[in-house]
């Protein structure tokens, strides 16, 4: 148990030590734009009104200057870091053109960005650690192609042009499943400020349970089925394949065929021995597949018309935005840090080399 515990700990050691040298190659990018960009994320909230509200190029450069002045912008690189750090900190990520507070707009973002990534992190890992061991474990026939036939479309086709298909088929010509993150009739339900509706969690699916409202629920989870499956079609099919790379291998072991001229049935072969042997190389993919799940989930909600982050993220890029770029990407490192210290744990759990202290 002490072994265990270790592992957790230096997982977690290694969380801030990750943040840390992240956000400073973040700043350090941020540094190559000019005084006049930096300065804006030294903007106190409300700043974006005073900048248009100024008449000429005259008064925006002494706005900037003082700003540049008042926060020491032309400081060494080490003296501007720690000072920006200690505003994350504070909970101070600065103003911008489009949002006043950069981390309350984040936050009320949040639930529908979480709520799409939560499930297709549900469908991502337990499909895919199934599929493969199944596709292993019938290599070379009908279900080792079936597997294998929709892993090579599911990594061939970009997840845009996917969404695209998705969105012709179920929505254009069938009508099953609609963009957006809900309907009319639930939006007004969910924002109406009259009704008995309460929001617990921010998550529609579960709000709707908790509220007792059973179609709410079930609209959400209509409207979730396209952006879920276009944001895991394609890391299910790589930690499938892993699984069933790692399978096909464990099925070779000599204690394979030990346990079966033991007698034991092919079910507990599979389930109780190779499984357990097969998943742990799909479990360090999983690590890598959800930290490109989380990036890979804003262009899946521009084009599903789900109103998460990744709005902000377009304002951001098309308009130049540093203080609304740096938060967002601050923001996604906090994100997948936690799920990969979750995994790790998961790997100890299952793997009892790092359960022992091994590497």
């Amino acid at each position: 148990m002490l072994p265990f515990l270790k592992l957790i700990a230096r997982r977690l050691m290694a969380i801030p030590i990750t943040l840390l040298v992240v956000t400073l190659l973040l700043y350090g990018v941020a540094m190559l734009a000019p005084l006049e960009i930096r300065a804006k994320l030294y903007w106190p909230p409300g700043a974006s009104e005073q900048w248009m509200s100024l008449n000429s190029e005259d008064e925006v450069r002494l706005l900037n200057e003082r700003i540049i002045r008042e926060y020491g912008l032309d400081d060494p690189f080490p003296v501007q870091y720690v000072r920006w750090l200690a505003k994350l900190l504070r909970g101070d990520w600065g103003s911008s053109f489009v949002v006043n507070d950069v981390l309350q707009a984040l936050l009320q973002r949040t639930p529908a960005t979480a709520e799409l990534t939560l499930y297709s992190v549900l469908l991502l890992i337990p499909l895919g650690l199934f599929s493969g061991v199944m596709a292993g474990w019938r290599r070379n026939r009908l279900p080792d192609h079936g597997f294998r036939f929709l892993a090579f479309i599911a990594t061939s086709v970009p997840p845009f042009i996917l969404a695209l298909l998705l969105l012709a088929v179920f929505y254009v010509v069938l009508k099953w499943f609609p963009p957006g993150r809900f309907g009319m009739s639930t939006r007004l339900l969910v924002t109406s400020t009259t009704s008995d509706y309460k929001t617990y969690t921010g998550l529609v699916t579960i709000d709707g349970l908790l509220n007792g409202q059973l179609d709410v629920t079930l609209d959400a989870l209509r409207h979730l089925a396209l952006p879920v499956l276009t944001l895991g079609m394609a890391h299910w099919a790589t930690l499938g394949r892993v699984t069933r790379a790692a399978m096909v291998e464990e099925l070779g072991q000599q204690y394979i065929t030990a346990a079966l001229g033991r007698g034991l049935t092919q079910r507990a072969v599979l389930w109780r021995h190779a499984f357990r042997n097969a998943i742990l190389p799909g479990l360090s993919s999983s690590g890598v597949a959800v930290a490109a799940l989380v990036t890979g989930v804003f262009v899946v909600e521009s084009i599903f018309d789900f109103d998460g982050i990744s709005q902000l993220m377009v304002i951001a890029v098309s308009q130049t935005d540093l203080p609304l770029t740096l938060g967002i990407a601050v923001y996604s490192v906090l994100i997948v840090l936690p799920l990969m210290f979750v995994l790790d744990v998961l790997q100890g759990v299952v793997d009892p080399r790092l359960r022992e202290g091994g590497a």
